[in-house]
């Protein structure tokens, strides 16, 4: 088995339309925060004591939620408010609110400059909407504001050559953003197939991960953008995590409700595991020894030890 199930937590009904969204660990606690975009809220949750502890509210259409754990920071974006939410691990934290461009989505930040990269989802009726918001968190102020040419999906940064990748729907393509010169796209890498969506990097073998709408995994050169491979999946994905213990992947897929499991070294499938219809955001222990998988229509986290 590449997943087995331990167990569920119960995190809070929800309270509005929508159900979970992107989620991240907290390397020194292993505390789970995850987006409750239903409840405007972050959940936070002990794997461990598979236990809920508290949710930070307030953040309106909350849409991820990331961990930078070398500046001890968490990241929310909040899409219905056109913000991102900076606060501390811990119970009751002082939120620090920012603008950032219109309906933020997916975030990445690097942690030795300082910049968070909202990667805003805009409106197609908005001219110039589409666009990635760069944040200088020593000041909680925008930085820049990058056009690009289409809506935003997710967004990862690779601390080696120190680079932001961020997926556009369409066209189908990968930026990348250079924070050193963070006012213009460095590059562009074209994607074969629509709706680039989840997105992960390798950095040992400097290889992209780029889950597509059109139900195809495309792993492409990070430096060159070169495709090196092509597989079909069980659906329209949505998250993906590389695990870097196991050399796998997982990709979340909402429809009908399953992760696909590839072994990246041959790049392969391996395994189908079942989950819940509509489940399509999950989260990975640094250790890569658990993913979490969130199920909308029980409001729970599945805990799943990885092989």
């Amino acid at each position: 088995m590449t997943l087995t199930l331990l167990g569920h937590v119960t995190l809070p009904e929800h309270k509005g339309k929508g159900g979970f969204d992107h989620a991240a660990v907290h390397a020194a606690s292993g505390h789970v925060y995850v987006a409750h975009t239903a409840n405007d809220a972050v959940d936070v949750f002990d794997p461990g004591r598979r236990q809920y502890l508290f949710s930070v509210p307030g953040l309106p259409g909350v849409a991820g939620a990331l961990v930078s754990d070398e500046s001890g920071l968490i990241f929310s974006s909040n899409r219905a408010a056109d913000t991102i939410g900076v606060f501390a691990s811990g119970p009751n934290p002082t939120v620090r609110i920012i603008g950032v461009g219109r309906g933020p989505n997916g975030l990445a930040y690097d942690p030795h400059r300082q910049i968070v990269l909202a990667a805003n989802v805009g409106d197609p009726a908005v001219p110039g909407s589409h666009t990635l918001s760069m944040i200088d968190l020593a000041h909680d102020a925008r930085r820049t504001e990058i056009a690009v040419p289409g809506r935003t999906r997710w967004t990862v940064f690779d601390p080696g050559p120190e680079l932001f990748y961020v997926n556009i729907a369409q066209p189908a393509e990968i930026v990348v953003i250079d924070p050193g010169q963070p006012d213009r796209i460095a590059r562009r890498f074209p994607v074969p197939h629509a709706g680039p969506h989840g997105l992960d990097l390798d950095s040992a073998t400097q290889r992209l991960f780029c889950a597509c709408d059109a139900g195809v995994l495309v792993t492409l050169d990070a430096r060159s953008g070169k495709v090196l491979d092509e597989k079909p999946l069980s659906g329209a994905p949505d998250v993906v995590f590389f695990n870097r213990r196991h050399q796998q992947l997982y990709i979340a897929i909402g429809d009908p409700g399953v992760i696909d499991v590839f072994s990246t070294s041959p790049m392969e499938k391996i395994a189908t595991v079942e989950t819940e219809a509509g489940t399509h955001t999950t989260a990975l222990s640094p250790g890569g020894d658990r993913l979490y998988v969130f199920l909308p229509r029980t409001h729970r986290a599945a805990i799943y030890e990885t092989c």
